[in-house]
């Protein structure tokens, strides 16, 4: 794939992330569960990589709380989450490993990472695993529903995915 059609894709996928993930979100506890991010992360893993896909979550993370529609919590968990689905996706070239890895990366490591942001940042004195339930199911849904997308998506692109992302 052509590195022009990557940041094109990808600054796409933030526009939708940023408009759609602000708008769309199940609160869960302390987090705002947001899915959409985690749609865009298998989606950036499978399509363009990890690299740009830890790009597109850190943009769209980055982009949401400078418009104050965000929280501090997303930079862990959404870059974490994309660089693990871009990671499984290389090594098996499959869409559900993909999945795990986004629900893995963000989940499991992306929750825990978020605790101490939690604690020292935004003065929240919840313990560690207080983030994971939250987490874990707004990773599920998204990469489930990302799975569904790109399942449709794929087969009516005209560029599909390199061998070499």
């Amino acid at each position: 794939m052509h590195k022009t059609h990557k940041v094109v894709g990808s600054g796409l996928l933030v526009a939708i992330g940023v408009l759609l993930g602000s708008n769309f979100y199940i609160p869960i506890g302390v987090a705002k569960a947001f899915p959409i991010q985690h749609v865009i992360n298998v989606i950036a893993a499978v399509i363009f990589g990890p690299a740009y896909a830890v790009m597109c979550a850190f943009a769209i993370s980055l982009l949401r709380n400078l418009m104050g529609t965000g929280s501090l919590l997303a930079f862990p968990g959404s870059m974490i989450g994309a660089f693990l689905a871009g990671i499984f996706y290389l090594k098996t070239r499959r869409h559900l490993a993909a999945c795990l890895g986004e629900v893995i990366g963000t989940g499991l490591i992306g929750s825990l990472a978020a605790y101490p942001i939690a604690k020292w940042f935004l003065g929240m004195d919840h313990g560690a695993l207080y983030f994971v339930i939250p987490f874990a199911t707004s990773s599920l849904v998204g990469a489930l529903l990302g799975a569904v997308l790109l399942k449709t998506l794929l087969h009516r692109l005209p560029v599909q995915p390199s061998k070499h992302t």
